[in-house]
């Protein structure tokens, strides 16, 4: 069983209807016993990051979710999932779930053209290969939604980078934890061949 967790966040149909156009059944659950017989999760959400954290502590998804990171189970994470699963966030000065070394942090831009939030597609770089991100090609571009951008700890967390501006990580992943800071169930064909990729990968990364 594949879960889609619901925190409040927004955005589950899509990712539903995404999922099961790929072949990837999956159900959307606030429930924290949900997540603890979960095969594969999902965790995606759009919003701010203080909300959502007191979202998961509410229902107990917070611990659920560390411990299903701790199980093994294979989790993607999108856009404010990705971002709540950093240790710290300069939006709402929220400390989060620490599921992956690192901070979010907000976009410093001097360029008057570029608008925050970010908004609109992008193309990304895959910086090192990952098996969530195997189908890509170069120039393959991703939807985003985002005022903030996940900066990992250790450089070798980084899997795919766009620019907006400057270069910013747009994928990072640690064991079986792999997350991206794009909608994939907004990006057309490509979003829907990670997700086809997520559904087949046994949540295993050798570095």
């Amino acid at each position: 069983m594949t879960l889609i967790v619901d925190y409040d966040a927004g955005n589950l149909k899509s990712v539903q209807r995404a999922c099961d156009y790929v072949g990837l059944k999956a159900s959307i659950s606030n429930d924290a016993q949900s997540i603890a017989g979960a095969q594969r999760i999902i965790f995606p959400g759009v919003g701010a990051a203080g909300s959502a954290m007191r979202s998961l502590k509410l229902n107990g998804l917070d611990k659920a979710l560390l411990h299903a990171f701790e199980s093994g189970v294979p989790i993607l994470g999108i856009c404010l999932g990705l971002q709540v699963s950093f240790e710290y966030s300069e939006e709402d000065d929220q400390h989060t779930l620490s599921l992956i070394p690192g901070k979010v942090r907000r976009f410093d831009i001097s360029d008057q053209s570029l608008k925050i939030p970010h908004m609109g597609w992008n193309e990304v770089e895959v910086v090192k290969p990952h098996p969530v991100l195997a189908k890509l090609a170069p120039g393959d571009e991703f939807y985003f939604v985002h005022g903030y951008y996940p900066e990992p700890k250790e450089q070798q967390r980084v899997f795919a980078r766009s620019a907006y501006q400057d270069y910013f990580c747009v994928a990072a992943g640690l064991k079986n934890y792999f997350g991206t800071q794009f909608h994939p169930e907004k990006s057309g064909r490509v979003g829907l061949e990670l997700l086809s990729c997520f559904a087949e990968w046994d949540g295993s990364y050798v570095e």
